[in-house]
């Protein structure tokens, strides 16, 4: 049996590590930019869970000039956006809302739905996906540019 020098090993298992984790993170939400141009960007799935309800996702946070926020995705393609946060859940069809239409239509299964509201833009669309209790969206929300709107 042939022994393999110590460097050998180590680069071995290093690079079996590396790609092991890779795979794994793969299967997580992924960003796609560094906050820079995005508040959020990514992709993001709502999947039937074992209650034959679809997931939902509440994202929350302070923006200045803006001020606390809740974007909720999901449950399937429905989308809400609303001023402050609070723990109670929000029904999506409240006045509340900031988002019209809420529930994004899909035809020919394609998806595309753009809104501007609170000083922000909200653009979404479907993705596709590998599974069919699966819909997976394209996300990102950023700061409404309203400097280009005056012109």
């Amino acid at each position: 049996m042939a022994t393999w020098p110590r460097w050998q090993l180590l680069s071995g298992w290093t690079i079996a590590c590396v790609l092991g984790i890779g795979a794994v993170a793969s299967a997580q939400f992924t960003p796609f930019s560094d906050h820079g141009r995005a508040i959020l960007e990514g992709n993001w799935q709502s999947c039937r869970e074992d209650d034959g309800q679809y997931a939902e996702r509440i994202y929350d946070t302070k923006l200045p000039g803006i001020g606390p926020i809740e974007l909720h995705m999901g449950p399937y393609h429905e989308f809400a956006l609303f001023r402050g946060v609070q723990e109670a859940h929000r029904d999506h069809q409240s006045a509340e809302n900031l988002l019209r239409p809420f529930n994004v239509q899909i035809r020919d299964n394609t998806a595309r739905q753009r809104w501007d509201a609170a000083g922000l833009r909200l653009e979404v669309s479907l993705a596709g996906g590998s599974r069919d209790e699966c819909e997976s969206w394209f996300v990102t929300l950023q700061r409404l540019d309203t400097s280009s709107m005056s012109r």
